[in-house]
């Protein structure tokens, strides 16, 4: 399998992490969507990363269709349950992590893509009081007295909410998140500890 990916993008890290933690093997083609020379509209018509293309050579797209997929390759470390009300709290546990990062890279996008006086001070003012909303939200739902956001186990959750903790520290380093977040702190200090954040590192040398 090869992944279609950015070192800085926290979707692609999230398919990233969870290949890792699968142990699968995979080839990581770099690929920066707003060169002219793209390949990405090869394999994803709407020209976003991350993309996987399998060995038959067909291809998957949006992380949650990936990782989700990635889950049923390998019996090794299930990251979501199979049904019911348990595989429904991953996903919305990673729908509001996707939405966390989904704000922060549309700040990230008006700053840096769009000249200063075409930039919108509401639109950014939206996103920021996304980021800052899900954040609230994680932390009260993060239940009492248990490792990870859905109890006792590692799963999905955990890593979509840490790849879009990771992203904060990268693009929002002045929004120190930990002193209003705990729970979550300390949840982010038990995935930086596992071999598949520390192989997946984010790499702000990279422009995109």
């Amino acid at each position: 399998m090869k992944l279609l990916g950015s070192l800085t993008c926290p979707f692609v890290r999230k398919v990233r992490v969870v290949m890792a933690e699968k142990k699968l093997d995979y080839e990581l083609l770099l690929e920066d969507v707003w060169a002219d020379d793209s390949i990405i509209q090869q394999y994803n018509p709407l020209g976003k990363i991350p993309c996987l293309i399998m060995d038959d050579y067909g291809s998957l797209f949006d992380s949650r269709v990936i990782v989700e997929y990635l889950d049923t390759l390998s019996p090794v470390s299930r990251l979501l349950p199979q049904s019911g009300r348990e595989r429904a709290s991953t996903k919305a546990w990673e729908a509001v992590a996707d939405g966390l990062m989904d704000a922060a890279e549309s700040i990230h996008i008006e700053k840096t893509q769009r000249p200063t006086a075409r930039q919108c001070p509401e639109w950014i003012n939206r996103q920021q009081n996304k980021i800052l909303s899900a954040l609230k939200h994680m932390e009260t739902e993060f239940p009492a007295n248990h490792p990870y956001c859905t109890g006792i186990n590692l799963s999905l959750a955990d890593l979509a909410v840490g790849c879009a903790l990771a992203y904060l520290d990268l693009r929002f380093p002045e929004l120190v998140w930990r002193d209003e977040c705990e729970k979550l702190a300390q949840l982010m200090a038990k995935l930086e500890a596992r071999p598949s954040f520390q192989l997946s590192t984010l790499n702000e040398l990279e422009p995109n």
